[in-house]
């Protein structure tokens, strides 16, 4: 075990190697997931670098990050081909030789042998090359190993940049490796997220903007997505129980301000929501969507067991389905227009009839950008709800591209049903 003794919380840093990411050809989730992993055992992550594949300025970012911070994470670089150049470049800041090591090369052998491919690229073996000193951790996904380097007082891990590969070795290697050698912090940061729908931001603004300045022990912050936004309480405790309670102290005060406005906290969607109240009332649920193209049925299914509560859904894009399917009457569209509360009430009552379930939703709109008309803009949707007793009918107006118009009345849809059901 390496012998490290801090008096003060661990500072990290975490270097992303690569031009793709520079370039925003990939999108860089490594930084979101390590920094989440590395606060929950109380180590500060105080900068993100990004440096490409050029090995003038990734030795420069190493030596940098190594003058400022206790822990350097570096990801991605670890393959096998020419531009994979991160431990060289590593080894080349570090003053340290590379070495050959004989278990990494029968690591990766062994690694083609089970796969049963008998063709071993010679390129694989330059990633048994490590910086002098090092210890390595083997990579059950891919063929780069992970390495750790100590420095003094400091540390240097690489990690591969593939997610699938990087998370798996987090989990299982490079947190417990971190506990046992005692880099982890003597507090611990929890976070929990409180999910709020139906209420712009600056509004939610207005309702909480005295508790976004309660720190420095228990934090507030405001996060918006489209049609949501997030209220991220973040604790910093000597421990895990101080930590929830100054949490659930704050998540109380929000509740009892936002109501019914939170939706759900941490992992819950809004389709996971409403598939929990389904289930907890023992009802089905059946969707006919317009202007939706079948997301909202996408959202549905996407939840694990939703076989249990929806009976099914139509997309009536044309006119001719809404008729034909749905027994919408002709005369009603022509009246009224197709985009319109009268066509998705018959919508809804259509295919709750189709499919006999409890409850059914049925969704109208212009997504745009064509179809609209001075009285209709593009954004006005009807979203309906109807069940044996009860009939419904919200009329919206979004702003946004076809897209974000889609997803607004999706969710639309989706809170509407779970205000219902609550």
């Amino acid at each position: 075990m390496w012998d490290f003794i801090y008096n003060t919380s661990m500072k990290a840093e975490i270097i992303s190697i690569g031009t793709e990411i520079l370039l925003g050809h990939i999108v860089n989730t490594n930084t979101s997931y390590l920094s989440k992993k590395l606060a929950s055992i109380g180590i500060d992550v105080y900068y993100h670098t990004t440096v490409g594949d050029n090995p003038k300025r990734l030795v420069s970012a190493v030596r940098k990050a190594l003058s400022r911070s206790d822990i350097v994470f570096t990801t991605g670089g670890l393959g096998p081909t020419v531009d994979d150049i991160t431990l060289d470049r590593i080894s080349k800041a570090l003053s340290r030789k590379l070495i050959y090591d004989k278990k990494i090369e029968k690591y990766i052998k062994t690694y083609f042998i089970k796969r049963k491919l008998s063709n071993i690229p010679e390129e694989t073996l330059r990633q048994a090359y490590i910086p002098k000193g090092s210890v390595w951790f083997e990579n059950k996904v891919g063929t780069a190993p992970s390495i750790a380097v100590k420095l003094g007082k400091k540390v240097l891990i690489a990690l591969p940049g593939p997610p699938r590969e990087l998370i798996p070795l987090v989990e299982k290697n490079i947190i417990p490796f971190l506990k046992k050698n005692k880099l982890s912090g003597r507090h611990i940061i929890k976070t929990r997220t409180l999910k709020v729908t139906g209420i712009i931001e600056v509004e939610v603004n207005k309702i909480v903007k005295d508790l976004l300045s309660i720190g420095p022990k228990t934090t507030l912050g405001i996060y918006v997505h489209l049609g949501e936004v997030d209220l991220k309480i973040t604790s910093k405790a000597n421990n895990t129980s101080t930590a929830n309670h100054e949490i659930s102290k704050l998540e109380k005060e929000l509740r009892k301000r936002l109501g019914n406005y939170i939706f759900g906290s941490d992992g819950d969607t809004l389709e996971s929501v409403v598939g929990k109240l389904l289930l907890k009332n023992k009802k089905t649920l059946s969707i006919a969507e317009s202007c939706t193209g079948g997301l909202i049925q996408n959202r549905i299914t996407n939840v694990n067991g939703s076989s249990k509560y929806f009976s099914g859904g139509v997309v009536s894009y044309s006119n001719e389905l809404k008729t034909s399917l749905l027994k919408v009457s002709k005369k009603e569209i022509k009246k009224y227009g197709a985009v319109s509360k009268e066509v998705a009430l018959s919508m809804a009552e259509g295919i709750r009839k189709i499919t006999s379930s409890s409850i059914a939703l049925g969704v109208t709109g212009i997504a745009g950008p064509l179809g609209a008309t001075k009285k209709k803009p593009v954004g006005t949707v009807y979203v309906s709800l109807v069940d044996k007793r009860f009939k419904i009918v919200k009329e919206y107006r979004f702003v946004g591209s076809r897209e974000d118009i889609k997803l607004l009345s999706s969710n639309a849809a989706l809170d509407l049903l779970r205000a219902f059901l609550s």
